[in-house]
């Protein structure tokens, strides 16, 4: 199954306008692709699942409550924060990647997508002003070093189920990474909520912060 209907399949309560801005990510980053690769060529067709779906993992794990407020570090294209801001829009994503052409590609989605409670960054994570009820991201280094780069960005209430703190998808076995880090964490396989193959060995790590 590619295409936007994977995304029904396991969200099934989205709102038709919602299944109307899924189902247009897939031109938008096909045309932009064209323009600044952002997703590797090979990764631009199973673009639904291993980008949208992948982010929306997240979701699975801790929906969003109104209001909060979520930094995605290392965005990329716009992702998670793309996918997870028209799932949840009266939360609002900050969306930051230090590579200027990636946030370019991330504010012009946005903007076509109509998701005014996007706004986009080309700064580096350290640089980030504000707190934050989640910090996402996918992969973009080891724990050790992005737990130090996010640490300061975490609000102190939390009103979520999950206390607030970093909610990161990566894969592969990472018991040695995360003992490196020394932290308190969760972590939670992607394949219990999805069936493809792809999400055999995804996980989200939850550190509480």
């Amino acid at each position: 199954m590619q295409g936007a209907e994977v995304i029904l399949r396991y969200f099934p309560d989205i709102t038709t306008s919602q299944q109307k801005q899924f189902a247009a990510l897939g031109e938008l980053y096909a045309e932009w692709n064209e323009k600044i690769n952002v997703i590797s060529r090979k990764d631009i067709e199973q673009l639904y699942t291993r980008h949208i779906l992948h982010s929306l993992g997240i979701a699975k794990v801790q929906p969003f409550l109104p209001g909060s407020k979520v930094l995605d570090v290392g965005t990329g294209g716009g992702f998670p924060g793309i996918p997870l801001a028209i799932l949840y829009p009266q939360t609002h994503f900050t969306l930051v990647d230090s590579i200027g052409k990636k946030i370019t590609v991330v504010k012009n989605v946005a903007e076509a997508l109509g998701l005014d409670n996007v706004e986009a960054h080309p700064i580096r994570a350290e640089k980030v002003r504000g707190k934050f009820d989640f910090i996402v991201s996918r992969a973009v280094t080891r724990m050790a070093p992005f737990y130090e780069w996010v640490k300061t960005k975490v609000a102190d209430e939390s009103k979520h189920p999950l206390y607030n703190g970093i909610l990161y998808l990566k894969g592969g076995d990472l018991q040695e990474e995360m003992e490196e880090s020394k932290l308190n964490y969760a972590m939670y396989n992607l394949s219990q909520y999805f069936e493809d193959p792809f999400f055999e060995t995804k996980k989200v790590v939850y550190v509480p912060l």
